[in-house]
């Protein structure tokens, strides 16, 4: 298939072009060239793409196309987003893309009352940009009337599996209309995604646009063994006081323990302006620190996985993997944060013994070794307290009896000689 130059090959109304020039689009990226004509035609589709590759506006302009304009009172089409934060994001993308219509699109979450989200149901709306779970609920209050509902999108669905969203996924299903198109996407193709998307899409044409789970070509990966949890601080430390190269950082924790701890040392040592976002944080909080990082006005942002999914922000310098995740996928999609739009950008992982394992798993996902670096000589190596390092053999115990059920443990022979 030869590319597709401009937006303007594609059968889309001129209300669309116009709303497409104002964000400055200049040419459809891939999975926008290979999506978009097949979406409008009608066929479902399984679209295997990363954050970062436009994958939102290649199933948000077709959408638009077939809902046009603002009819009736209830909803005709809805898209599944596995977090708040995602379904803000993709509603705001939605209200750009369709300025110039009279659609009306509302973003139901979590987080907040439904009171506001209910008079706007009230009101008439067309497209629907929601949680499961928020979903769920108003329907079963009747504030959400899914009779007409013709397209549905689920977003990230690997996602949405890591988070155990599959129960409700299938009750969903079950109250929306037979007759309807069905668009599935996924940075990943796991076993899961494949098995929901076998339930509920009729002969679906599945677009990849890089291989499953590829990282970013733009981004420099660095993997850093690191001892232990107070080294892991004296190496951050080091990183933040380049100002110069480090000048708009993520950083990830795999709890929001780990991530208030990170947030409260980088702000006692003046390496800020910096915030942290996490499910504790009130909903405007964390969508104030988000639109705070974007403009450039925090140089740090600490998070953990969950609440990082969906933010996109250009030119983010360095994404630092403080904790490696244990949900493989989100290793892909953390380094998305960096290297977006055509930027460049640099991924750095501090991984104790303990997290080799993980490490191992990402690296067999990606298809690729994370260059292993030396710790700079600068960076003081503290001792292991006994027990952190008695928390990680433990961690490793478990390990190997995951890979080997016949593994006894390090600490099984301990107990029989008491």
């Amino acid at each position: 298939m030869s590319a597709i130059a401009s937006f303007e090959s594609f059968n889309l109304n001129k209300q669309l072009l116009n709303a497409i020039a104002d964000l400055n689009f200049l040419s459809p990226t891939e999975i926008q060239q290979k999506a978009i004509p097949v979406i409008l035609a009608g066929q479902e589709v399984i679209g295997i793409a990363q954050t970062g590759t436009g994958k939102t506006a290649a199933y948000l302009l077709p959408l638009l196309m077939k809902v046009k304009f603002a009819q009736g009172d209830e909803p005709r089409a809805v898209i599944l987003a596995p977090t708040k934060e995602l379904t803000i994001q993709i509603a705001e993308h939605a209200v750009q893309l369709s300025k110039y219509t009279d659609l009306r699109i509302v973003a139901l979450y979590g987080g907040i009352g439904p009171k506001t989200q209910v008079e706007m149901l009230r009101q008439g709306i067309d497209i629907v940009i929601s949680t499961p779970g928020r979903f769920t609920e108003l329907y079963q209050k009747g504030e959400l009337l899914t009779k007409q509902i013709k397209f549905l999108v689920l977003d990230e669905a690997d996602r949405m599996m890591d988070m155990g969203f599959m129960p409700q996924l299938r009750k969903i299903l079950e109250i929306l209309p037979r007759k309807r198109q069905n668009l599935l996407f996924s940075a990943t193709f796991s076993d899961r995604v494949e098995k929901l998307s076998s339930e509920f899409l009729e002969f679906p044409l599945k677009i990849a646009v890089t291989p499953q789970a590829t990282t970013a070509k733009q981004v420099e990966q660095e993997l850093y063994h690191v001892p232990n949890i107070k080294t892991k601080i004296n190496f951050l430390e080091f990183l933040l006081q380049n100002k110069e190269d480090f000048n708009r950082v993520m950083i990830f924790t795999r709890t929001k323990e780990s991530a208030d701890n990170v947030f409260n040392f980088i702000e006692r040592k003046g390496f800020g302006p910096v915030k942290v976002i996490h499910s504790n944080k009130g909903q405007n909080s964390r969508i104030n620190a988000v639109n705070e990082f974007k403009e450039g006005r925090l140089r740090v942002l600490v998070s953990t996985d969950v609440t990082a999914r969906g933010i996109d922000v250009v030119k983010v310098s360095h994404v630092i993997n403080f904790d490696v995740p244990v949900f493989h996928e989100d290793y892909v999609h953390r380094i998305g944060r960096t290297g977006r739009a055509f930027q460049e950008g640099k991924a750095i992982t501090f991984a104790t013994k303990a997290e080799l394992y993980h490490i191992e798993k990402i690296e067999k996902l990606i298809r690729e070794k994370i260059p292993l670096k030396k710790l700079p000589a600068a960076v003081e190596v503290a001792k292991t307290p006994f027990e952190e390092s008695q928390a990680m053999a433990l961690d490793i115990d478990w390990q190997k009896r995951k890979q080997d059920p016949e593994f006894k443990g390090a600490f099984h022979e301990k107990k029989k000689g008491r």
